[in-house]
């Protein structure tokens, strides 16, 4: 049995999810049609995909976000200065874009384009306000209690488009969900990096908020390889895609952020293989307090630092990444043969981590090893992965071009 203070939303939850008060709560969500996949556990996640195509718009239901978390990004540094999630209005739009013929009865769609209401802009990031004449909106591809996400385009270009909608009987929930917003359009407004998910823009009307980004047909990187049912990755293609998510958390972490939902889900596929990361709607900026609690987060890939509710830095994200890169390595679901609640309470009491594969290359078996480490001292700068990674790299081009990984492993798939 897990102790509540060690473990604090464990209690009480089913299927190793916390049944918090998130408004991503995944209860609330299901699948829209045929040609959606949801992937395996982002039960507290908007990510799925049609067509291979995908966004990401995950809120891990382990546990659900203070205060602390939520307001901490809006005074960075780096950020422009707004001194509350302040709108201007943009009259300049005055007709909607096209609209698929199956959104006819689409509420948060016709809240969207009412041109009774104007737009409204986030104050300091005007550039960035959408023009709904140039956004042509397509079928959804995920639905949530407050949202939903569609495929589209914007300008020509194929886009992934968030709407969310505002509860009009839950001020608190409101609240949260207008600071989420502000927060990941200030965040992607931000951050430019070719490893980041771009962003496009984003606009807000008096019952919904939008955010548009550039759309990823390969979906994410969970959902690639749950189509590959367990199969490795070619190792020159796992290795280069490692390197694409530590070169983008390497810059994230150069900005003095932690991105904190660092997941195989959590990271699309471009049509030319290449990665970016994306849900920074839970990213927060580094101040190492006793206060800072495990917000968000997905027990699976989750630091025993936060599952603990212990005070943590950016090293929470050089674990996920450990957990990231045996995903790559492996093709596998980490501690498949657990529940989330199960491998929460194994890391943190047992030192359980993922078997690393015997036919692993000894360098790639050290990042692992370093990354994933009890103590967060011992994990190294996303800096120094990248350096490893590419020295794993050249190895392989030069001894084992045509490498793939055999993955035998038997059950148990963890270790001790």
């Amino acid at each position: 049995m897990l102790e509540g203070p060690r473990f604090p939303g464990i209690m009480g939850s089913v299927g190793g999810i916390d049944n918090g008060s998130s408004f991503y709560d995944m209860a609330y969500y299901r699948k829209l049609g045929e040609g959606s996949n949801m992937s395996i556990d982002s039960i507290n996640s908007m990510q799925t995909s049609v067509n291979g195509g995908s966004m990401a718009m995950s809120r891990d239901a382990s546990s659900v976000g203070s205060s602390d978390s939520r307001t901490g990004i809006l005074n960075h540094p780096g950020l422009r200065q707004i001194a509350t999630p302040n709108y201007s209005v943009d009259h300049s739009v005055a007709r909607p874009g096209r609209v698929n013929p199956g959104l006819t009865g689409d509420a948060l769609v016709h809240a969207l384009l009412d041109m009774r209401h104007p737009t409204e802009t986030l104050q300091g990031y005007e550039e960035w306000t959408i023009d709904l004449n140039k956004l042509n909106i397509g079928l959804p591809f995920a639905q949530g209690a407050f949202g939903k996400l569609y495929k589209g385009t914007y300008n020509g270009e194929d886009v992934a488009i968030k709407l969310l909608e505002r509860p009009d009987n839950d001020l608190e929930r409101a609240q949260l969900m207008e600071q989420q917003f502000v927060q990941e359009v200030m965040m992607l407004a931000t951050l430019k990096h070719p490893n980041i998910v771009r962003l496009i823009g984003a606009c807000r009307k008096p019952v919904v908020w939008c955010i548009v980004t550039e759309y990823a047909k390969g979906g994410s990187v969970r959902q690639f390889l749950m189509k590959r049912q367990n199969r490795s990755v070619p190792l020159r293609l796992a290795v280069r895609q490692a390197l694409d998510v530590a070169r983008g958390m390497a810059y994230v972490h150069g900005l003095g952020f932690i991105h904190r939902d660092l997941k195989s889900d959590n990271l699309l596929i471009f049509t030319d293989k290449s990665i970016k990361i994306a849900d920074f709607g839970v990213a927060r900026i580094e101040v190492k307090t006793e206060g800072m609690t495990p917000e968000t987060g997905t027990y699976r890939w989750m630091a025993p630092e936060m599952i603990q509710h212990r005070p943590y830095d950016h090293k929470v994200d050089v674990y996920s990444f450990g957990i990231v890169l045996w995903e790559l390595i492996t093709g596998m679901l980490p501690f498949q043969n657990m529940t989330a609640v199960q491998a929460a309470f194994a890391v943190v009491n047992k030192g359980v981590r993922p078997i690393i594969p015997h036919d692993c290359l000894p360098v790639l078996g050290e990042i692992m090893t370093r990354c994933w480490d009890a103590n967060p001292d011992v994990r190294p700068p996303f800096t120094e992965v990248v350096r490893m990674l590419e020295t794993a790299e050249m190895e392989i081009v030069s001894t084992v071009r045509k490498a793939r990984f055999r993955c035998c492993m038997s059950e148990p798939m963890t270790t001790d």
